[in-house]
Formats: C-alpha cells, structure tokens, sequence
C-alpha cells in the first residue's frame, strides 16, 4: 500500500538533492505520538520506503509536486495517513528540510501486478557483497574492502541479483514471521544506470551511500513471485529503504520472447 501525496511549494526554493534523512525525519516526526513512536530507534528493517519529490527541479511558490510513501504495513500506512490529514486539515506546512509545501490531497493507491509487467527503480537500489562472498563472485582485488563493497557496474550481474534476492527473502520472512523461499525470483533486468553516488546524513554523521537504478521485466509471474514482489513493492528493494532508496514503480508491459 502507498500514500500519494499531492503538494503545493509556499516559497521558492532549490531541490535539495540530500533531502532522504529530512524526509525520513518528517516520517517519524509525524508518527511521534502513535504506536510506531519508536520505530526510528527499531534497529535493522523499517519496513517502509518512499520516493524523490518529483517532478525533481527546483521550484516556485505555486509549483506542484508528488510524494509517494509505501509500506507492506496497513496499521503503519492508516496512521501516517490519519497524520497528514490532520496536518492538511490545520493548515500545518509539511517542511522537508527548506522546501515547504501546503499538503493539497491525500490518497491511497495498491499497485497490481499482473501477467506481464515492468518493475522500474525510481530511486537507487543499495546493494553491497559482504566481504565472505568476494571469491563467489568475483570481485577484483582493487576492490576489495572490509567487510562489503557496495555493487558497481564493474562486477558480476549475478552478484547484484542474488544479493537483492537475499535481502528481499530476508525481509519478507522478517516481517511476515515466517520461512518463505524461492529459487528465483527476477526474469529479465535491465541496467539503467550507475554508480549513483549519494551523501547521506545517518546518526548526525554523512556517509556515502551508492547505487543504482534498475528495470525488471516479467512475462509470468508464479504465485510466489506475486507474493514477494508485491511485498518489495511496497516495502522497496535493497537496502537503506526508510531513507528512500530502492523505491519500485509499477508498469504493465508486455515482454517479447
């Protein structure tokens, strides 16, 4: 499930392009005072992932944009949005770091998959090999680091789908208590583009995050696939999902054999 947010910029601003830990901030800020007042101390997955503030450009008071905000957590998603109603209906601005906007409409969608559709990466998808599986996959000694190196175009395509695949499953079995495994679950991806070099502000210190983006086509899909994908959609795919990254759209296409 996603909130789409409709908003309307107050004052002219630029687009801050560091806006993820701001954002993440509102979120959390918003949910203070609800049974999810904790989560931003919760350690490891948050369970909810959210876009860019698009169209992305810099903006003019009047100017128009969008927020989406997706969680495969229905209580989670009914509050947030309980919470942004309250903010429209008082008048409140939503500030994002130094653009503010007037929330204008609120609405709920589900995307659906269907037969044969595309899956394409509105923001990053973070991935990093730990260090244990550096042989299995090839990594060049250049780069290798301690611990884990985040997934470039320069190494193994298997090593960013299996990693993906890993943490997707992780994720799912997780939230859903459960022990959920499938032997596959991408048919067909495509490379967009990458490295996308990101500076993000975690525990009050900058770090450097990296990425990529991606598009995933499916002519089938089997019960299993449906299950978590439409999970992944809804909670986002890789990792650093409560800070934006990995936010997956849904396009119905029809895929050539």
């Amino acid at each position: 499930m996603r909130i789409l947010l409709r908003l309307k910029a107050v004052k002219n601003s630029a687009y801050d392009l560091k806006y993820f830990n701001k954002l993440q901030g509102v979120i959390y800020n918003l949910l203070r005072d609800t049974e999810y007042g904790i989560l931003h101390n919760k350690s490891g997955y948050k369970f909810f992932c959210f876009s860019n503030i698009f169209p992305v450009g810099d903006m003019k008071s009047g100017d128009v944009r969008n927020l989406l905000i997706s969680s495969p957590d229905k209580l989670f998603i009914k509050f947030l949005k309980d919470k942004l109603n309250e903010l429209s209906n008082d008048n409140k601005l939503l500030n994002i770091g130094e653009m503010q906007f007037k929330v204008e409409a609120i609405s709920l969608i589900k995307p659906k998959l269907r037969r044969g559709c595309r899956l394409i990466s509105a923001t990053p998808i973070i991935i990093r090999i730990p260090e244990k599986n550096y042989e299995k996959y090839g990594i060049p000694e250049k780069f290798r680091k301690k611990r884990y190196v985040y997934w470039r175009k320069e190494y193994s395509f298997e090593a960013f789908v299996k990693q993906l695949e890993e943490n997707l499953i992780k994720k799912y079995n997780e939230f859903y208590k459960t022990n959920f495994q499938i032997e596959r679950i991408f048919e067909i991806f495509k490379f967009r583009k990458g490295p996308i070099i990101n500076h993000v502000i975690i525990d009050g210190k900058e770090q450097i995050l990296v990425g990529s983006l991606w598009e995933f086509l499916f002519s089938y899909l089997s019960k299993e696939q449906k299950k978590i994908l439409e999970f992944g959609i809804d909670c986002g795919f890789g990792e650093r999902n409560s800070l934006g990254f990995g936010f997956i759209n849904v396009t119905k296409c029809e895929v050539k054999k």
